[in-house]
C-alpha cells in the first residue's frame, strides 16, 4: 500500500508530490537525501524511518520515493515505480524534470488512474491511453478554451475484462508484429584476454499491431539457456513451466514481453578485444600508454558505439595522446580517461597512444582497469534462437509456422 509519492531531482529538490491516502510531510524525504549524500551511487532501495518505509528507485536524473506506513512487499512497490517511469516515457518521450513540469496536469491524471487508494489499478499503457489521451498541441489548446480535461468519460471496455492489458475491438488494415531481442553483456576480462566472469541480461520487446484478439505462441530452439526469467502478465506461466513455450494474448502496441538472465556458468564469446600497455621508466615523471581495440567474433556484424573508460592511476596528472579514430578526454579530478571510438572498421583498427605525466615521487600502477561499452545489431551473443511462432485468433484462420524475416535486429511476422 502506497500512501504518497515524491519525485526528486539530481539536486535533491522535491518538484512533485502526490498523496493518495493521507498527506505526508516532505521532511520524510530527508532520510533518503542523507543516504544519497553519504553514497550517491549506492542508495538503499528500502529505507526504514521511525514512522514510514521509503522505497526508492533512480531512473536517469530523477528519483522516485514511495512512502508506506505499513510493511509491504518492496519488489511490488519497486515494480510499480518503474511502471510509472515507463508510462511517462511512453506518453512524453522521456522522464525528466523539465518534461514532468511541462505536463503537470497529465501527470496527476495518470497517477490518479494508476493508483486507487494506494493500490495499483491501471498500469497498462494502452488502457491508460483510452482513459487519458496523450498530450498534443491541438488537444491542449482545445482543453484550455473549453475547460475540458484529457480524462475520458467512459471506462475502457478492456479494463473490466479477463484480459485487462489489451484494448477491445482493435482493427488494423495491415496486421504485423515485431519482436526485438536485446542482450546486454557484462564481463570481466583479465590482461591476457581470458574471460574471468561474464553474464547476459536480455529482453524481448514487442510492437504488436494485430486486429481482434490474437493468441500467440513463441518457442525457442535452446530455452534452457535462461537462468532466470521475468514475464509480462499476459504470458501463461504454467505453460512456460511445463513446455518452455511462451503462450500469450499480447497487449496492443509496444510492450516488453520478457526479460531473462544468463549466468556466468554459460560460455559467452566476447566479440571485442582490447590490447593495452602502460609503462613507466624509473626516475622519470612520464609514462607511455598504448591501447588498441578490435573485433573478435562478430559473425560479419559491425561493432558500433564503442566507448572506453580507462581508470588511470591516481598519480597521473595529464595525458598527451594521439588517436586515429574518435576523440578522447581526461578527467583530472576523477583520473578517468574517456575515449569515444564509434564504429570499428576491421581494416583500420582504432588506437590511442602517447605519453602520460605523473606526480613527482609517486608510485605508479601499470595495470589500470578499462570499462568498454559497445553495441552490435542483429547478433545475439548468447546464441538464443527462435524456433517458431504460431498464431490463433477469432478473425484469423488457425495456422502454424509463421514465417519471419530478420530486419534491423528484429524478427517480423506479416499476415
Amino acid at each position: 500500500m502506497i500512501h504518497s509519492l515524491f519525485i526528486v531531482n539530481s539536486s535533491g529538490d522535491i518538484f512533485l508530490e502526490k498523496h493518495w491516502r493521507s498527506v505526508i510531510s516532505r521532511s520524510v524525504c530527508d532520510y533518503f537525501l542523507d543516504a544519497q549524500r553519504a553514497s550517491p551511487n549506492d542508495v538503499p532501495p528500502v529505507i526504514q524511518t521511525p514512522h514510514f518505509y521509503l522505497i526508492t528507485i533512480q531512473r536517469g536524473n530523477v528519483s522516485l520515493i514511495a512512502a508506506c506506513k505499513q510493511e509491504t512487499q518492496p519488489l511490488f512497490v519497486i515494480e510499480f515505480l518503474h511502471r510509472i517511469v515507463d508510462t511517462f516515457q511512453d506518453y512524453f518521450g522521456e522522464c525528466s524534470e523539465s518534461i514532468i513540469k511541462e505536463n503537470y496536469v497529465v501527470i496527476y491524471e495518470l497517477l490518479d488512474e494508476m493508483l486507487d487508494n494506494g493500490f495499483p489499478l491501471a498500469t497498462e499503457s494502452n488502457i491508460l491511453k483510452e482513459l487519458i489521451k496523450p498530450p498534443n498541441l491541438l488537444r491542449t489548446l482545445t482543453n484550455t478554451v473549453t475547460g475540458k480535461s484529457n480524462v475520458s468519460g467512459t471506462l475502457p471496455s478492456g479494463q473490466l475484462s479477463a484480459i485487462p492489458w489489451r484494448r477491445s475491438a482493435v482493427k488494423y488494415t495491415n496486421n504485423e508484429a515485431y519482436f526485438d531481442v536485446i542482450e546486454e553483456v557484462d564481463a570481466i576480462i583479465d590482461k591476457s584476454g581470458q574471460t574471468v566472469f561474464a553474464e547476459i541480461q536480455g529482453y524481448i520487446d514487442c510492437c504488436i499491431k494485430l486486429s481482434g484478439m490474437p493468441d500467440l505462441t513463441l518457442s525457442f530452439v535452446n530455452p534452457r539457456l535462461f537462468d532466470d526469467v521475468a514475464f509480462h502478465p499476459c504470458v501463461r506461466f504454467k505453460r512456460w513451466e511445463s513446455e518452455r513455450t511462451l503462450s500469450f494474448v499480447p497487449p496492443d502496441g509496444n510492450f516488453r514481453l520478457m526479460s531473462y538472465h544468463i549466468g556466468s556458468q554459460s560460455v559467452v564469446a566476447i566479440p571485442i578485444y582490447v590490447r593495452h600497455s602502460l609503462t613507466f621508466k624509473t626516475g622519470e615523471q612520464q609514462g607511455k600508454l598504448d591501447i588498441t581495440v578490435g573485433p573478435k567474433t562478430t559473425l560479419g556484424r559491425s561493432i558500433e558505439g564503442v566507448k572506453l573508460e580507462i581508470c588511470m592511476p591516481k598519480s597521473v596528472t595529464n595525458c598527451l595522446l594521439v588517436v586515429n579514430q574518435g576523440k578522447y578526454s581526461f578527467d583530472t579530478v576523477q583520473k578517468i580517461l574517456h575515449w569515444e571510438v564509434g564504429r570499428i572498421d576491421p581494416t583500420k583498427l582504432p588506437y590511442l597512444r602517447g605519453t602520460v605525466s605523473v606526480a613527482i615521487g609517486s608510485t605508479n600502477e601499470t595495470n589500470p582497469s578499462i570499462n568498454v561499452s559497445f553495441s552490435i545489431s542483429q547478433l545475439a551473443v548468447s546464441g538464443l534462437k527462435v524456433n517458431r511462432l504460431d498464431m490463433y485468433g477469432e478473425k484469423y484462420k488457425p495456422f502454424k509456422g509463421v514465417k519471419y524475416v530478420t530486419k534491423a535486429g528484429r524478427f517480423q511476422i506479416r499476415m
